[in-house]
């Protein structure tokens, strides 16, 4: 997970935090001058101006909004792509039939315009219909019943409105000039109902987006509602503030695509509080003031129906109450709360039942894992890590067909069941999986992406029970992280990761049990000979495998978030050998490796300052070493936990200096205090003069800026005696000696002292079963 803070402003104003662009203010300013030309004309003959080019730029500019927003978005959202082609078929069809009046041509009835016109109800629908499409298999049977109610009763109201203009239509010869007249309430009939209830059925979920839509569509369909009764009665005249009706609505539709392909959608959109009785509510009282108008002036019957039906679908909740409760009870128990998918009990339930009715399809179960989201979440804060799980969940159901499960097992840990799927389709899903996620998004004004390790298991050649494959698919999911590849598929020889998950346990274990220890390695002052400190190394006793060294555990430590537990230990043990040293007389700093994962640790510098005042120590006895990459992979953080500790007198020490980014200027900018040369550089010097050179040049660098220099992996006396003689500051390696118990290094050190003492030679030696 890469985080950084570049231009963190200007990607939120990008990806949507103004609310109209330029594009948006042209059209308003269009329509504004649209409005004033229409109120100032004085007949209602064709004008050039106002029914020309004022008319025509209103339609194209909502195109050119549209195709934009489309062109951002880069086609990849579809309700956005059918709302798009429903403004622009309409806008089409009416600058056909302006240019045809522009150039005195009188149109037959129906014409090439009005399929454009009859195109925008159902292309709209089919946005309205994409839009909650993906929710509907997990929407509560509450949230359905108030959208087929709000459906029902806004079509009842309009079967009352529209019967003045469908009436007369219908009692016209049958004709394809009839039929197309007929279409047109029809159509906004049905467009307005399919609208109120996708609104009831988005709830509390309706964001303020939403609004733009609403305005745009009900617009559009008063309008054509009011023209159709104009109409009728030989009332409509050409050049009235009527005809701006559907300009405003594609300019608010417009809008809507424009703001929705801006939007930032790594961060959750507040939604607009409507109360949960209110479209319950807002359709019976429609139902009935509908059925109350029948017993008193003629209504259609298709209204009363309408209304009928509006009544008996508000009482379903009374009749059937207790079974609609345990149904959305048993619809949350199979919900993850904070993404909406399904959770580990509905992965569970459903899994099993799709596996049991074909033993032998094929199918694959992945299992999802967000590299180093732990960082996310101790630097960021946790609601950006819950934020960052929305967006994550919303991206992947994205990339997924209607028959995959997606579940979120917890933390940030997914399950996709990919049904009558083989290994070539599994590892292509998991390609896009991976590139989908890796798209930058901004969160709290840092930009970051998301990385993830995904393991494959098929079914039925690698099990024929969920269990079996999860854990398959856990085991290939580790080797995707440790080989860093992304994803990877179940082989039997990934069989060790069952030694993984022993060694885990284990791992907690030895946290707990005190099985830690360190063993510690001297730093010789080059000018005077004299040991300056130690760096503490720390190693397991396992119980049964012996001394383990770090490349045996530390990497499953990271991985299993147990960095935090482990640095701890680490300090307290060598805090407490400080101060016994202390006691003895022995004035030794000690040296302590922190891994990137610690230093994101907002709390960090508080415990390291307590662990120190504690113990009775000055805080400069404590030499904390931090890699290249945790300073050049986050600037600014690095600056901000650096100077904490830096303040408290705790010395920072750049550890592998040499192997990691070019860049050196973090040593201008960040409070560091030395640094390490690595042993690649100091172990070729006696035979490579230009790595002769290199070291010393690094040495007058350090030197000029004020840092000391420390030289690690010194194993011979021609490379000590070289670094003396170029300056270097302090040295360590196994020449002097390797990192050894405390035990041997005192006695070490009580020997070195002696030789001082009696004048003899101090010469580095190496202790017994050292390493």
């Amino acid at each position: 997970m890469a985080a950084t803070t570049s231009a963190a402003q200007g990607e939120q104003t990008r990806s949507g935090g103004r609310f109209a662009s330029w594009p948006i203010w042209i059209m308003a300013l269009l329509l504004a001058t649209f409005f004033v030309a229409i109120l100032l004309r004085r007949d209602t003959e064709f004008s050039p101006l106002v029914d020309g080019w004022l008319g025509l730029l209103a339609m194209v500019v909502p195109i050119f909004v549209c195709v934009r927003a489309l062109h951002r978005t880069r086609f990849g959202q579809l309700e956005l792509v059918l709302a798009a082609a429903a403004v622009t078929s309409w806008a089409v069809g009416n600058i056909y039939f302006v240019l045809s009046a522009g150039f005195g041509v009188t149109l037959p009835y129906p014409s090439l315009a009005d399929i454009g016109f009859l195109a925008f109800c159902p292309l709209m629908m089919a946005a309205l219909v994409v839009l909650v499409r993906r929710k509907a298999r997990d929407m509560a049977w509450s949230v359905a019943l108030d959208g087929a109610l709000g459906s029902v009763a806004a079509a009842a109201v309009l079967a009352v409105l529209l019967n003045p203009i469908l009436g007369p239509v219908a009692d016209r010869p049958a004709s394809l000039a009839t039929a197309v007249a007929v279409s047109y309430p029809l159509a906004d009939l049905l467009l307005v109902a399919v609208f109120v209830g996708v609104g009831a059925s988005q709830g509390r979920n309706a964001g303020p987006r939403w609004i733009l839509l609403v305005l745009g569509l009900m617009t559009f369909a008063a309008t054509d509602v009011t023209y159709a009764l104009l109409e009728l009665t030989d009332l409509y005249v050409v050049g009235t503030p009527l005809d701006m009706g559907w300009a405003i609505g594609l300019a608010f539709i417009a809008c809507w695509i424009d703001v929705s392909a801006r939007a930032d959608r790594t961060r959750p959109v507040p939604a607009l509080s409507i109360p949960a009785q209110a479209v319950p509510a807002l359709a019976t009282a429609t139902g009935l003031g509908v059925l109350i108008l029948a017993s008193e002036v003629e209504v259609p019957p298709l209204a009363v129906a309408l209304a009928s039906l509006t009544l008996v679908l508000a009482a379903v909740p009374l009749v059937f109450r207790q079974r609609i409760r345990l149904a959305d009870m048993h619809r949350q128990a199979m919900t993850d709360e904070l993404t909406g998918l399904p959770n580990r009990r509905a992965l569970y339930a459903e899994v099993p039942a799709r596996l049991a009715a074909d033993r032998q399809r094929r199918s694959a179960l992945l299992l999802l894992d967000l590299d180093k989201f732990k960082e996310v979440n101790d630097s960021l804060g946790h609601d950006v890590g819950d934020g960052l799980l929305r967006v994550v969940a919303g991206r992947l159901s994205a990339q997924l067909r209607e028959a995959d499960l997606l579940a979120r097992l917890g933390g940030d840990e997914f399950a996709i069941h990919l049904d009558g799927c083989d290994v070539a389709a599994a590892e292509s899903v998991a390609v896009k999986l991976r590139t989908a996620l890796a798209e930058p998004f901004t969160l709290a004004g840092i930009t970051l992406q998301a990385h993830a390790s995904i393991g494959i298991a098929l079914h039925p050649e690698q099990g024929q029970d969920l269990t079996l494959l999860l854990r398959k698919a856990d085991m290939a999911m580790y080797r995707a992280k440790s080989t860093r590849g992304g994803h990877h598929v179940y082989r039997d020889d990934d069989g060790q990761g069952d030694e993984r998950l022993r060694t885990l346990a284990e791992l907690r274990t030895a946290l707990l049990e005190d099985q830690l220890l360190l063993h510690y390695q001297p730093k010789v002052d080059l000018a005077v000979g004299t040991v300056r400190g130690v760096e503490a190394l720390v190693r397991w006793d396992h119980p049964v495998r012996g001394l383990l060294y770090p490349d045996a555990f530390l990497a499953l430590v990271e991985e299993a978030g147990l960095m935090p537990a482990m640095t701890q230990i680490v300090f307290e043990k060598a805090l407490d050998q400080t101060a016994r040293w202390q006691e003895q007389g022995r004035t030794l700093s000690v040296a302590v490796n922190l891994s990137a994962s610690s230093l994101v640790d907002v709390e960090l510098p508080d415990r390291i300052a307590d662990m120190v005042a504690a113990r009775g120590l000055v805080p400069s006895v404590l030499v904390l070493e931090i890699t290249e990459d945790f300073l050049m992979g986050d600037r600014e953080r690095a600056h901000t936990i650096l100077t904490r500790l830096r303040d408290l007198g705790v010395r920072i020490a750049v550890d592998d200096f040499g192997t990691g980014y070019s860049s050196l200027a973090y040593l201008r900018d960040l409070p560091i205090d030395e640094l390490k040369l690595d042993k690649s550089f100091v172990m070729p010097m006696a035979d490579d003069p230009r790595a002769a050179a290199l070291v010393a040049s690094t040495i007058d660098l350090a030197h000029s800026l004020g840092l000391r220099m420390v030289a690690e992996g010194v194993e011979s006396s021609v490379a000590y005696a070289d670094l003396a003689g170029h300056g270097c500051d302090v040295a360590q390696g196994f020449f002097i000696s390797p990192p050894v118990p405390v035990a041997e290094l005192d006695a070490w050190l009580a020997s070195r002292e002696v030789a001082v003492v009696t004048g003899l030679t101090a010469t580095p030696f190496t202790p017994r079963g050292g390493r």
